[in-house]
């Protein structure tokens, strides 16, 4: 399993850090060649070059993913460098902690903008590059994608909509062999979470790094097969059920 992904070119979003990282390893330990994506440029140039003193294959692209412009340069720069796409990891994603009462119209909208027109945008102009290869889109949504909780009005409508845009490309991209998997992660020992959260317990969360397994496991199964959803949560979980 060490090299099952050796020769493949994958693109993850929101690669610069916690769960991103953890799928941008996980895959180049694979053999991929990995590309770095994130709004960040020094977060994405600090994970490439970790990978890259490992001996893995990792390259830093920064760009916006909720900008139709961004999204076919990061594409034009993969296929440049690279000649394909092998497989899209839709991991970007961002939240406001507040009541509907209090989120901004701006708030809302930049939720929806990264969480799910981004998906859509990344999903629809890499297809031309993933036909090529019948290859695959990762769609990491959450256990907000099926239950809901106070002060997440936007994060549920993004992930509720990313999992039923999974679901419509999953049967969409069918014809064209390429396959579409929804990861609904459970919470993680990463930023996302403990920077927002402090009184969280830790030892109540998941290593992101047995997410980015899971991701792995769905882009190595054999072709005639796909893993629809998979849902990876820590033992302890509140969130779900």
């Amino acid at each position: 399993m060490d090299n099952d992904l050796n020769g493949k070119a994958i693109l993850v979003t929101g690669g610069g850090q916690g769960l991103g990282a953890a799928i941008c390893t996980e895959l180049a330990t694979g053999g991929a060649t990995v590309f770095v994506a994130d709004l960040s440029q020094d977060a994405a140039e600090r994970v490439a070059a970790t990978l890259s003193s490992d001996g893995l294959r990792a390259i830093a692209l920064q760009g916006d993913i909720g900008s139709e412009d961004d999204v076919k340069r990061l594409l034009d720069d993969v296929k440049r460098r690279s000649g394909r796409l092998d497989a899209l990891v839709n991991n970007a994603g961002i939240d406001k902690t507040t009541g509907i009462d209090s989120l901004e119209v701006g708030q809302w909208d930049a939720i929806i903008r990264t969480n799910l027109r981004g998906p859509f945008l990344l999903a629809k102009f890499a297809l031309p590059l993933l036909r090529e290869t019948q290859g695959d889109v990762i769609n990491v949504a959450s256990t907000a994608a099926k239950r809901g909780w106070p002060n997440a009005s936007a994060y549920h409508a993004s992930k509720w909509g990313l999992l039923g845009l999974s679901y419509a490309l999953h049967a969409e991209f069918r014809e064209h062999k390429v396959r579409v998997t929804a990861v609904i992660a459970g919470g993680m020992r990463t930023p996302f979470l403990l920077d927002r959260f402090p009184d969280l317990d830790p030892s109540k969360l998941q290593d992101p790094r047995d997410v980015a397994r899971a991701v792995r496991f769905a882009l190595t199964q054999p072709r005639e097969s796909v893993v629809a959803e998979i849902t990876v949560l820590p033992v302890q979980e509140t969130s779900w059920p």
